[in-house]
């Protein structure tokens, strides 16, 4: 990506970070998994950073 255009997906993900708990769960999920597609290693980090950001946010396990 361009310069402008790794700022601007930087100011997108901040504002998705702001508004995380307010999201329906599916959102999440979604934008989760495309953020951490090809890092494996960063998945705990990130879904640590967005629990403590949003306390509502810790889903028990999925059925199944």
């Amino acid at each position: 990506m361009s310069d402008g255009a790794d700022h601007l997906a930087g100011l997108l993900g901040r504002a998705a970070m702001d508004v995380w708990g307010d999201m329906p769960r599916d959102i999440q999920e979604a934008l989760f998994e495309t953020a951490m597609k090809g890092r494996p290693a960063e998945r705990e980090e990130l879904a640590r950073l967005l629990h403590e950001r949003h306390p509502r946010t810790l889903h028990p396990a999925r059925p199944g």
